[in-house]
C-alpha cells in the first residue's frame, strides 16, 4: 500500500512540474506535459524490454592500421557502463544483448569508433590513427609544441625509450640515450646517481649542472646536506618523459639559468575516460664489485719488504693472508617496491603512486632507504574552460654514509696483518706508536673505519604546484595560466665515532650533528594565445607572463663533542645562525609563428633580475631566434614517396648563469662564521671567530651566445630518422677565482668576471626500424656527439707569462698539490705534467723528464699541459627487440679521447712507502713494472687513457598476457646494469668526472629481477 501510494504522489508530483513547465511559456513543442511523460515510460518500457533480453557473449580482436593487435583498448557498450579492455594481442570479449548492441572502442592516438554488433559473435576491427593525436608533443618552456613545429635543439625521451633494470635516480633512465648529454656517474654509493652535462660545461667556477624543471617548478640545484644527490628524493617510476633543451634559442625562456641547457622533467598522470588500473612494480637486485684495485699479495709483500724495507722494518711483518678489499666490500641487495593507482573518477583523472626503495652498497654501512609518495589530479571544470593540474611529490630518504677513506685504507694496509686483534681499538687490529696509541702516520683499519662510524642523515623534501589554465569564454583563443608551486626539505643528520676508533681514539671519540632546511616558492603568470589565420595560411602562438622565485636555505650552530656527548673545549656552537636567501624575477615572452605550414619562426626574450649581484648588474635580457623550414612540404619534394620528414632549422641565442657556488652575496664585503676550531680563548671561555670573504662589487652574469644548425630528416616512411646538429658557444665573464694584491680585498683572492670560454661541437642522432610485422618487431638507435671546449681569454690584463690557474680537485699526495690547469688555448682541466722519459725496453726511468725549453735544467718552467679529462667523441647506441610476448632492450655507450690521471697508483706504487718506521703500508702492482723507488707524482706516466666502451644494460622480459580469469597482465623481466666495460684504463673505472682516479667508490655491477602486475 506504501509503495502504491509513493509511486502516485511521484507521479502527480512530476505531472504537477510538466504542467508549471510547459504554461511558463518556455516548453518547446516537443517538450509539453504529454510527450515528457510519454517519453519517460516510453523509456522505462524499453529498458524493460532490454532486461528480458538474453545476452550473449561477442569475441573479438582489435587492430591497428598495420593489422597487429592493439592492447589496452576500452571496448564499452554503448548506453551501459558495462565494458572491458584487450589483451596483450588485441582480444576481447563481452556480453551484449541480442540485437540493437553497439560497442563504443576507443585507445589513445586512435579515433573514437562505434561497431554495430548486428548479430555477429565474432568482430575484426581495425581502429584508425588519430593524425591530431599522433602528432608528438613536446614540452618546452611554459607550454608545449608539436615535434613538427619545433625550431630549436630539444630531445623528448618518453618512458618507452628508458634504460630498464634497477634505475634509482632519474638521470639514470637516459644514461646514453640522448646525443649531446653526458652522465658520468658519481660512484657507486646509494643514492649518488650522475654528474649530467649538456654540450659540456659553460663555466670554470659556477654551476655547470642544467636547470632541472620537474612539472613546471625549478629546483633548487644546490644538494641539500645529509644528500648526495638532489634529485634521489624523485623516484623514476614516477616519470613519463624528460625534455631536453639544447640550445639557447630553446632554452633562453629561462633566461639566466639556461646557459647549461634545461631538462623538463614530466610525471606520469591519469587519464579522463581510464578505468582504474591497480600496477605493481617490484624489483630485487644484487650488485657486486666488477674489479679490484691490482695490489701486491701478501707473499708479494714478504719479497718486496725482505728486499726494500729496514730491518727494523721486517720484524713488523705478520703471519695473516688478508685481502682487505674483499673485506670492505660485499654483495648487497636492493629492493624497489611501487604501487600505482591510476584512472578517472568522473572528470577527475588521478594518479596516486607510494614507492619503497631499499639500497645496500656494495662498500660495507652503506644504504639508502626511501619512502615516496606521489599525487597528481587533472580535472577540468566550467565546460573544460578552467583545466587544473595539481602535483605533489613527496619522499624520506634515510642515509647512512660509508667512510670512503676506508678505499684507499684498503690498498694501502698491510696483507699480512690480521683483522681483528685483542686490543682497545674495538678489537681490530691498528699500528700503534711507542706509547700505545695509534700512530698518526700508519694508515687506519679499513673494517674499523666502516663499522665504528655511524654517519646517517635523514632528508625529507616535497615538490609540488598547482597549475590553473583558464580559456577566456569572450577570447577563446586566448589563456590565462597560474602556476604556484614549491620546493622545500630539511635534514638532520649525526656522525658518531666512538672512543675505540683509531683515528679519534685520543680525544674520547666525537659526535657531530647538523641541520639544514630549504624553501623555495615560485609563482608564475602568463598569457598564451593561439590563433590560426586560415586568409594568411598561418597560425601564431604567442606568450607572455611573469616568474617569481624565491630561495631561503638555514643551518643553526652545533657544539663539537666528544663520545660521551660533552662539548669538546673551543668547539662551542657558534651563536650566530647561518641563513641566507636570494630572489629571481623573470619578464619572459615567446612567439611562434608559422607560414604555409612549412615556414617556422620562434622568438624568445627574458629579463631577468637576481638579488645575487649589485647595482647595476642584477638586471640581464636573453633574447633567441630561431627559423626552421619543413623542406618537405615544398611543392617540389611533398609527393615523394620516400621523404617523410625534412626539416632546417637554425637559431641563435643568449642564455646566462648566475648560480654561483661561493654564496648568494658575492658583491659585498662581508664576514661569515669561522670554523668551530678557530674559536680563541679568553679565560675560561671560547669566542667564535668571523672569517673575512673576498668580494667584487661589480660582479655580474656570465653570459653565452649559441648557435646552432640542424637538420631533421626521415625516410621509408619514417623507418629510418634522425638528426644532425652543429653547434658553437661562447660564453664570455667567466666566473673564476684569481689572486688580487695584497691589502685591496679582504682576502687575497677574489671571485670576478675574467675570462671566456668556447665549446664547439657536433651531434648525430640516427633511428631504424630494422623489422616490423605482426610477431617480430627491431627498433635501433644510435647517437654521436663531437665536442671541443677551449678557454679564450683568462685574465683582466693580458699576461704573456701566466702558465695559468691551477684548477681542479688536489691529489693525495704531498700538500695541495695540483695536476690540471686552466689555460688559455687549451680545454679545462688540461693535464699539467711533466713529460716522462723511458728507457729502451719502454719502461719509466724514476726522475728522468724531458727538458722541454731547452735550458739544461729540469724544474716547473718544463711541465707541459697534456691530455684532458674530456672527452673528445661520445657515443650510445640502443636496441629494441621483441618477438611475440619476449622483448630483449640493451644500451652500449663509449667515450673516445678522455684521460684519467691515477692517484692510486702514483700514491702507492712505490717502494719508499716500506721505508715508514713502526709500521708497513701495501703497495699497488704498478710498482713491478716502474721500479719506482720514489713518488712520481707529476710524471704524465700515470695520464692514462681512459676511453671505453660499456654496455650500460641489458633487458630481457616475458608478458604472460592475461591472468587471473583476464583480470591482470603480468610481466617478469631480468637485467644485468654495467655488464662490462673495454678500456686500457689500468684503475677501477674509466669514468670519473673529475678526471683524478683516487679511491673510487666503484660502480657495482647490478643483476636485477622485475616484476610488473596490472590489475
Amino acid at each position: 500500500m506504501r509503495n502504491r501510494s509513493t509511486k502516485r504522489l511521484s507521479s502527480f508530483g512530476l505531472t504537477m512540474a510538466l504542467c508549471c513547465v510547459y504554461m511558463s511559456g518556455n516548453a518547446q513543442a516537443d517538450q509539453s506535459p504529454a510527450n515528457l511523460l510519454a517519453a519517460r515510460y516510453n523509456t522505462r518500457a524499453h529498458q524493460a524490454a532490454t532486461a528480458l533480453q538474453t545476452d550473449v557473449t561477442v569475441q573479438g580482436t582489435v587492430t591497428d592500421e598495420n593489422g597487429m593487435g592493439l592492447p589496452g583498448v576500452t571496448v564499452v557498450l554503448k548506453g551501459t557502463s558495462r565494458g572491458t579492455a584487450t589483451d596483450v594481442n588485441g582480444h576481447f570479449s563481452i556480453a551484449v544483448p541480442e540485437s540493437g548492441a553497439v560497442l563504443i572502442l576507443s585507445y589513445i592516438g586512435y579515433e573514437n569508433q562505434e561497431v554495430a554488433v548486428d548479430n555477429q559473435t565474432t568482430l575484426n576491427i581495425s581502429l584508425r590513427p588519430d593524425a591530431e593525436a599522433l602528432q608528438e608533443v613536446v614540452v618546452v618552456g611554459y607550454g608545449t609544441q608539436k615535434k613538427s613545429d619545433l625550431t630549436g635543439a630539444v630531445t623528448a625521451i618518453s618512458s618507452e625509450d628508458f634504460v630498464k633494470g634497477q634505475v634509482t635516480t632519474p638521470e639514470q633512465l637516459i644514461t646514453g640515450k640522448v646525443a649531446g648529454v653526458q652522465i658520468t656517474s658519481n660512484g657507486g654509493a646509494p643514492g649518488s646517481g650522475g654528474r649530467i652535462r649538456i654540450r659540456s660545461g659553460s663555466s670554470l667556477n659556477a654551476n655547470n649542472d642544467p636547470l632541472i624543471v620537474i612539472d613546471g617548478v625549478p629546483l633548487d640545484s644546490r644538494s641539500i646536506s645529509g644528500s648526495a644527490n638532489p634529485l634521489s628524493f624523485i623516484n623514476p617510476n614516477d616519470i613519463a618523459s624528460f625534455n631536453i633543451l639544447k640550445d639557447a634559442s630553446a632554452a633562453a625562456i629561462y633566461g639566466s639559468r639556461a646557459a647549461n641547457g634545461v631538462i623538463i622533467i614530466t610525471t606520469k598522470k591519469g587519464e579522463l575516460g581510464e578505468k582504474l588500473k591497480v600496477s605493481l612494480n617490484s624489483t630485487t637486485s644484487l650488485s657486486t664489485i666488477r674489479k679490484q684495485v691490482d695490489v701486491l699479495s701478501a707473499d708479494e709483500l714478504r719479497t718486496a719488504v725482505g728486499q726494500y724495507a729496514s730491518e727494523g722494518n721486517k720484524g713488523l711483518l705478520g703471519d695473516a693472508n688478508t685481502n682487505w678489499q674483499d673485506q670492505i666490500f660485499q654483495d648487497a641487495m636492493t629492493y624497489d617496491n611501487n604501487l600505482t593507482l591510476t584512472g578517472a573518477y568522473k572528470k577527475l583523472p588521478y594518479r596516486v603512486s607510494v614507492g619503497y626503495l631499499d639500497q645496500e652498497g656494495v662498500l660495507k654501512t652503506s644504504s639508502l632507504e626511501r619512502t615516496s609518495g606521489s599525487i597528481s589530479l587533472t580535472p577540468s571544470l566550467l565546460d573544460d574552460h578552467l583545466k587544473i593540474t595539481l602535483n605533489v611529490q613527496a619522499a624520506i630518504n634515510k642515509n647512512r654514509f660509508a667512510q670512503q677513506g676506508a678505499i684507499g685504507a684498503a690498498v694501502a694496509f698491510d696483507p699480512t696483518q690480521p683483522v681483528y686483534a685483542d686490543n682497545e681499538f674495538g678489537g681490530y687490529f691498528e699500528w700503534t706508536d711507542a706509547n700505545g696509541n695509534p700512530n698518526t702516520l700508519a694508515p687506519r683499519n679499513p673494517l674499523s673505519m666502516l663499522e665504528q662510524r655511524e654517519d646517517k642523515s635523514t632528508v625529507k623534501r616535497s615538490i609540488g604546484n598547482i597549475l590553473l589554465d583558464y580559456k577566456l569564454p569572450f577570447i577563446p583563443e586566448l589563456h590565462a595560466n597560474l602556476n604556484l608551486g614549491y620546493d622545500i626539505s630539511s635534514s638532520e643528520g649525526s656522525i658518531f665515532q666512538p672512543a675505540t676508533l683509531a683515528s679519534v681514539f685520543v680525544q674520547g671519540g666525537s659526535l657531530s650533528e647538523y641541520e639544514q632546511s630549504k624553501d623555495s616558492k615560485l609563482l608564475d603568470f602568463y598569457l598564451n594565445y593561439v590563433k590560426e589565420l586560415p586568409d594568411l595560411n598561418s597560425r601564431i602562438d604567442a606568450t607572455a607572463g611573469y616568474s617569481y622565485q624565491d630561495f631561503i636555505t638555514e643551518e643553526p650552530s652545533f657544539a663539537g663533542m666528544d663520545a660521551e656527548g660533552n662539548v669538546i673545549p673551543g668547539q662551542e656552537a657558534n651563536p650566530f645562525p647561518f641563513k641566507t636567501q636570494y630572489t629571481l624575477i623573470g619578464f619572459f615572452g615567446r612567439l611562434n609563428y608559422s607560414l604555409l605550414d612549412r615556414y617556422l619562426l620562434t622568438a624568445n626574450i627574458r629579463r631577468d633580475g637576481s638579488s645575487r649581484f649589485g647595482p647595476g648588474n642584477k638586471w640581464g635580457t636573453f633574447p633567441s631566434l630561431a627559423f626552421a623550414w619543413r623542406i618537405n612540404e615544398e611543392s617540389f619534394l611533398k609527393d615523394t614517396p620516400w621523404l617523410s620528414e625534412l626539416k632546417l632549422r637554425l637559431g641563435y641565442g643568449v642564455t646566462g648563469q648566475q648560480d654561483i657556488l661561493t654564496g648568494d652575496y658575492p658583491y659585498l664585503a662581508r664576514y661569515t662564521n669561522g670554523d668551530l676550531k678557530t674559536q680563541y680563548q679568553f679565560g675560561d671561555q671560547y669566542y667564535s671567530t668571523l672569517r673575512p670573504e673576498g668580494y667584487d662589487a661589480n660582479i655580474k652574469w656570465e653570459e653565452t651566445q649559441t648557435i646552432n644548425a640542424g637538420l631533421d630528416f626521415g625516410i621509408l616512411n619514417g623507418k629510418l630518422s634522425g638528426s644532425i646538429d652543429v653547434y658553437k658557444k661562447k660564453t664570455k665573464d667567466l666566473l673564476a677565482v684569481i689572486s688580487v694584491p695584497a691589502g685591496t680585498n679582504l682576502t687575497n683572492r677574489i671571485l670576478t668576471n675574467v675570462g671566456n670560454i668556447e665549446n664547439k661541437g657536433l651531434e648525430a642522432v640516427l633511428s631504424y626500424t630494422a623489422i616490423s610485422n605482426e610477431n617480430l618487431t627491431w627498433d635501433i638507435s644510435a647517437n654521436a656527439t663531437f665536442n671541443k671546449s677551449e678557454i679564450t681569454n683568462l685574465s683582466k690584463v693580458k699576461d704573456e707569462t701566466s702558465v695559468g690557474i691551477e684548477a681542479g680537485d688536489a691529489i693525495s699526495g704531498g700538500v695541495g698539490n695540483h695536476v690540471q690547469i686552466h689555460t688559455v688555448g687549451y680545454r679545462p682541466y688540461t693535464f699539467y705534467v711533466y713529460k716522462q722519459v723511458y728507457d729502451q725496453n719502454g719502461n719509466p726511468i724514476e726522475g728522468v723528464y724531458a727538458d722541454l725549453n731547452s735550458d739544461g735544467i729540469i724544474n716547473a718552467q718544463d711541465r707541459y699541459r697534456y691530455k684532458s679529462p674530456e672527452a673528445q667523441v661520445y657515443l650510445g647506441f640502443s636496441s629494441q627487440l621483441a618477438y611475440n610476448n619476449w622483448n630483449l632492450n640493451f644500451v652500449l655507450r663509449g667515450n673516445i679521447g678522455n684521460y684519467m690521471y691515477n692517484n692510486v697508483n702514483s700514491g702507492n706504487g712505490v717502494y719508499k712507502n716500506l721505508t715508514y718506521p713502526n709500521y708497513l703500508t701495501n703497495l699497488t702492482s704498478d710498482v713491478l713494472e716502474t721500479g719506482f723507488n720514489n713518488n712520481q707524482f707529476f710524471s704524465d706516466y700515470y695520464v692514462q687513457n681512459a676511453s671505453f666502451l660499456r654496455m650500460e644494460n641489458i633487458n630481457l622480459g616475458y608478458n604472460f598476457g592475461k591472468i587471473l580469469n583476464d583480470k591482470a597482465n603480468l610481466r617478469l623481466s631480468v637485467s644485468v646494469q654495467n655488464v662490462f666495460v673495454i678500456t686500457k684504463y689500468t684503475g677501477l673505472d674509466p669514468e670519473i668526472a673529475s678526471g683524478i682516479d683516487n679511491n673510487f667508490y666503484p660502480n657495482p655491477r647490478v643483476f636485477s629481477f622485475g616484476l610488473n602486475l596490472d590489475i
